[in-house]
Parts: structure tokens; C-alpha cells; sequence
């Protein structure tokens, strides 16, 4: 199964794995498991650091080739299709990056791991 990192799990994941649910962590490290992070969760993760707004253990490049050494982590890139699929979604949730996810996992047929449960207003099969 194909599993989306919301950008939070990634961060947990390197660092405060407790902080993941039992199922979250388990599928984690299923090894049937393909782990995805979204080139925007990278992106979102970069400015929150230059903003102030998060520390860092490691630079974001060494954190991304810890996980995919560990664990596989596959980067997913941003596609126009994913764009296109943000005007089909609900607004439920207003933050652009939450949003590009959905639209990536919907586009992609990718469970997404997250805390978020506004992310359950959309038709999405998600992973907590």
C-alpha cells in the first residue's frame, strides 16, 4: 500500500515516534508499505524553519536521507494534475499545503497518515 506522510508523521517519525498512533506507526513500518513525502511537505517544512517556526534536529536534506535509507521514503513530486485536483476539492480546510495533499493522495490512490482529522471532510482514506 502506497502511504502518504502528512508533514507532521514525517517529522515524527525521525524524531518523537511515540507521538504516532499505534496504527499510524504500524503501518510506518510495515514493510508492504511504500512511504511517500509530498515535495510539499518539504517546502512547508523549509519555510517553517526559515520562519522560525521549527527546529530542526538535523538539516531537512539529512532528515529525508535517514528515512529513505530506514524506511524507503519515496519523494512525490507536485504534478499540474495534483494543481488541477485542488479546484474539485470542498473547502473544508483552508491550509494550502493540507490541501495539496489531499489533492495528491486523492490523484494518486494514496492512503495519507495524519493527526489532522479535518482531513476525514474529504474523500480520502486516512491512516490515525
Amino acid at each position: 500500500m502506497n502511504l502518504l506522510l502528512d508533514t507532521h508523521v514525517f517529522l515524527w517519525l525521525n524524531d518523537t515516534p511515540e507521538k504516532l498512533s499505534p496504527a499510524a506507526l504500524a503501518a510506518c513500518q510495515d514493510e508492504n508499505n511504500t512511504l511517500f513525502l509530498s515535495l510539499a511537505s518539504a517546502w512547508e517544512i523549509q519555510i517553517k524553519q526559515q520562519l522560525g517556526k521549527l527546529e530542526l534536529s538535523e538539516s531537512l536534506q539529512t532528515l529525508i536521507s535517514t528515512q529513505q535509507q530506514q524506511n524507503g521514503l519515496q519523494l512525490l513530486p507536485i504534478e499540474l494534475a495534483h494543481i488541477e485536483a485542488l479546484s474539485q476539492l470542498p473547502t473544508v480546510h483552508r491550509d494550502p499545503f493540507d490541501r495539496l495533499l489531499i489533492a495528491q493522495s486523492i490523484q494518486q490512490h494514496m492512503q495519507i497518515v495524519s493527526a489532522d482529522q479535518v482531513f476525514t471532510g474529504y474523500p480520502v482514506n486516512l491512516i490515525w
